[in-house]
Order: structure tokens, then sequence, then C-alpha cells
């Protein structure tokens, strides 16, 4: 072989050329988009729904009622953060925006499991940027990378950010964070959030359609730099026993999975990707040309040789199986929060009369 790698390999099934087709049931890709579009709808509904439920309040009882949707707590991650202290201390589930908390646990849970999954399968905001990417792509023919110089730095931003916030939300006792859910601000904390887009400022309106243009040209640039969910969910993913493996052997050096990874991860220099950046979202694996050369897997003993070495067995994950853990255990904590009568929140309506009509006075 005069040194050279061998040429030869078995094309993936289903591939043409190494091309992948998206429409094909059975890829990863296809479920994922399936996945994603399915929580964008959900949360629009969740927007379009809160909203018809707040104007209820604002209008004194006047305008349609439309129950309040027990998802609108997942927009509220700091009441979250703030609730997991609370239960850590107290060992009691909180008694207020408990839901908050049990959905970004079962992020977490997701996190430690599949890499930040969360981010690819089931982030509306993450699928928005995506879009926009894939947008720049088709229109400009390319999406941009920084240099490393300034991507580097760039990285370190929704780290600072992360800390701030779990400062806010870590540094109170418990009993002063049950105090603050149980003020009149805590109590429509999800109205108070609802109001910043409603009545946007000129400063957060423009930062929007910077982002927002940016990421035409850098694919995920909120989800890269700035978020920090994202960043709170990389480091839990640090721990995750599924990874992308490549298999050295039989990998071609095309590159296709470097250059497809939204993440920008040198895939074709590595064995494990272990880096927070990766969000398990499989599109280096659907790249790659070759059968089972990449997979997202986890690795477990399988016993030993005769000679004493230890052999390793390979698990790999499907788009199916993924689909079906991702949302497994989203649903799963759902209908744990209906069972312990926590996904609804506990205020009752004629506190809500009372406080919605004044969110904007409240609070400042």
């Amino acid at each position: 072989m005069n040194g050279k790698k061998s040429t030869r390999w078995q094309r993936r099934p289903g591939t043409t050329g190494g091309k992948l087709p998206w429409n094909d049931w059975r890829n990863a890709s296809t479920w994922r988009k399936a996945t994603q579009f399915l929580l964008l709808a959900s949360n629009i509904y969740i927007g379009v729904t809160f909203y018809y439920w707040v104007r209820y309040f604002e209008t004194a009882g006047t305008s349609v009622y439309i129950p309040r949707p027990g998802g609108i707590e997942g927009w509220l991650p700091i009441a979250g953060l703030m609730n997991i202290r609370y239960t850590l201390e107290t060992g009691f589930l909180p008694p207020i925006h408990a839901a908050s908390m049990l959905l970004l646990v079962a992020f977490i849970l997701i996190s430690l499991l599949l890499k930040k999954a969360f981010c690819s399968w089931l982030c509306p905001v993450g699928t928005l940027s995506e879009l926009l990417g894939t947008l720049g792509k088709k229109v400009l023919g390319r999406n941009f990378t920084l240099p490393r110089w300034l991507d580097l730095p760039l990285l370190s931003l929704k780290y600072l950010l992360l800390g701030f916030f779990l400062y806010i939300a870590l540094s109170m006792p418990a009993q002063g964070i049950q105090y603050f859910l149980m003020s009149a601000y805590g109590m429509i904390i999800d109205v108070k959030m609802l109001d910043f887009f409603r009545h946007i400022g000129s400063a957060t309106l423009i930062f929007l359609i910077i982002i927002s243009v940016l990421s035409v040209f850098i694919r995920n640039a909120w989800c890269r730099y700035l978020c920090p969910y994202g960043a709170l969910l990389g480091l839990f993913s640090l721990l995750s026993p599924f990874k992308i493996r490549r298999n050295a052997d039989s990998c071609i050096d095309c590159g296709k999975c470097a250059k497809n990874c939204p993440s920008t991860i040198p895939v074709d220099r590595l064995i494990q990707v272990r880096t927070v950046e990766c969000t398990g979202c499989m599109t280096c694996v659907e790249s790659c040309p070759v059968a089972s050369t990449l997979s997202f897997s986890l690795h477990t003993p399988a016993g030993e040789q005769g000679n004493g070495k230890s052999l390793w067995r390979q698990t790999a994950l499907s788009g199916v199986v993924m689909t079906i853990l991702v949302l497994g255990i989203l649903f799963a904590t759902i209908g744990y929060a209906v069972y312990a009568n926590v996904w609804d929140t506990p205020v009752p309506e004629h506190m809500y009369f009372q406080l919605i009509p004044k969110a904007k006075m409240i609070g400042h």
C-alpha cells in the first residue's frame, strides 16, 4: 500500500456518492428536523395561548378565556435555577413555578445522557438560528467562520453570562427564594417575560436584529457565543457517556464531517468528540459516506481477549432512538409534573385579576 491508507470503503446505505437523501425516514436528520419543528410549533402555540390568557386578565375577563399553558414555565430558566437551589436545600418541591425547575432538570438530564441534544433537537431558538444559517448558505453559497483569535474570546462570553445568572439564581438561601417567587413580581414573572417582548425597547430590538443578521452569515451565532442556557447544558454534557466516535481505520479523510459540523468541530481529526460545543445533532454522522465510520455511540465492556486485553462493545444511536429518548425524557417529566400537581402554577385567579393589569408597574 506504500504507506497510504486504503480507499476501499463501503458506501453508507441509502446514499448517492456520499450525499444524504434528507427525506429518507431512516436518517437522523429527518427525525431531528421533525422533532425540531414539533417543538417549534408547540412553543408558538404556547406563546399565542399565553398571550390570550394574559389579555383575559388585562381586560378584566371581557376577552376570550384560554387556560394558561403550563409549557410557558420552560421559558423561565432563572426561576428554574432558583427552585433547584430551593429543592436541594429544603428537600421539597417549590411552592410556585415548580414546572420551570422540572423542565430545566429534564434538559440537564438530556445533556448528561445525550450531549447538548436539547440545543439541536428541542430548543426553538436553536431551530430558528439554524434556519437563518441555512438561508445564508443558500443565498450566499456558504457560511463564514471567525478566525481562531476572535472565535475563542467570543466563546467565553456565554460563560460570563452564565456565571452572572448563576450568581443571581443561586446566591439567595431557600427562604429568600420562596419570598421572592411568592412576591407580586415572582407570581407574574411569566407575564413580565411576555411584556419584555411585547414592549421591546429600541436597544433590545437592535440587538435582536444584529444577532439575526449575524446568524445568516455565521451558523448559530447566538448559540455559539451568547447563550448561557447552552453554556450550562454544555458543562453537563461533558459527563455524557454517548459521544461522536470515529473509526480511524475506515475513515477516508474526506473531511465532510468537519465541513458540515454546525459547531465547526474538527471531527475528522478526533477519535472521540468530547467538546462542550457538540450538540449531538449527528450531522457529521449523516455526512460521512463510509458506513460505520462515524457514530453517536456508547462504549461498554464486552469481556477480555485471551491476551488479557479488554474488548469493548459499541452501541450506536439512530435518529429514531434519539427522538424516542429526547422526547421520552421531556414527556416523562411533564407527566410527573402533572401527577405531582405542579404543572399548573397555584396562583388563584383573583390574584391574577389584581396583578396582571398592574404588571408594568410591578418591579419598577
